[in-house]
């Protein structure tokens, strides 16, 4: 069941996307333990409502997306896709066509994947959108889009060559064969690798570090990185050296005293 706050998604232990908002963190958790939280019609139309709510919910400031056990999420539901019945197009369940590129809508506020199990084709590409994960023991990744004939529409032929270089990203995609956590940390795709039953704890105390900056700076430092990312090094040097003088002029005095009494807070 879900636990604090919510966002209008409801509180069942039914709900296919359950929320949580605890202490400025607002969680988000895939619910079809049984289907391996496979992406289905009603995840589509659930997952990029329930990040709009949390991302227009000043209570949060960052946020966590993670599957019931033993899963992540297994990609699209096949059943559904064979079928002819799934529709990635849509994010209101009435054919209007999706706002955004990927499978995530903007979002300005941080995103940590807490990778508990598998996490395969569609549900790579949902954790490859996350600013960046950690992974149980138990987490593994997969493409499968050549063992079941489907090409990659969210974005996967662009970030997974980010986290992991071409030729490893190849491999996976042309084999289509399973990375382990272990391999998942050494390749760059994870940020760490924690025992299972610590992952969420882990997870949101990076969350908590996070939500404890200043908002602003995160959100800007966010944008910077993925502008910079999503062009060429010349370009990304003009990027950021511009991005640092527009913020320059947002520094009040109250915000630079804010920043010096927070410095001085922090751990040695």
């Amino acid at each position: 069941m879900v636990t604090g706050q919510h966002t209008g998604m409801g509180t069942s232990a039914h709900e296919v996307v359950q929320v949580d908002i605890d202490e400025r963190i607002g969680t988000i958790r895939l619910n079809r333990p049984e289907a391996h939280n496979a992406l289905s019609n009603e995840v589509l139309r659930a997952l990029p409502r329930a990040i709009e709510e949390l991302e227009a919910d000043d209570s949060v400031d960052v946020l966590v997306i993670t599957g019931a056990d033993p899963s992540f999420c297994a990609g699209l539901d096949l059943r559904q896709l064979s079928a002819g019945e799934l529709d990635t197009r849509t994010t209101d369940g009435k054919g209007t066509p999706s706002r955004y590129r990927g499978a995530l809508p903007p979002h300005t506020k941080p995103l940590i994947g807490a990778i508990n199990g598998a996490a395969v084709t569609g549900g790579l590409e949902i954790a490859l959108n996350c600013d960046f994960l950690i992974a149980s023991e138990r987490a593994r990744f997969a493409d499968t889009h050549a063992r079941v004939g489907v090409m990659p529409g969210w974005g996967l032929s662009v970030m997974l060559p980010q986290a992991v270089g071409v030729r490893r990203a190849r491999q996976m995609s042309l084999t289509g064969n399973y990375v382990d956590a272990a391999t998942a940390l050494a390749w760059g795709l994870v940020n760490e690798v924690v025992p299972h039953a610590d992952l969420m704890a882990r997870t949101r105390a990076l969350a908590s570090d996070m939500a404890h900056n200043d908002q602003d700076a995160v959100r800007e430092l966010r944008s910077i990185y993925h502008d910079v990312t999503s062009t060429t090094v010349d370009e990304g040097w003009d990027i950021e050296s511009a991005r640092s003088r527009g913020w320059k002029n947002r520094s009040t005095p109250d915000r630079v005293q804010a920043v010096i009494d927070r410095g001085r807070s922090q751990p040695r």
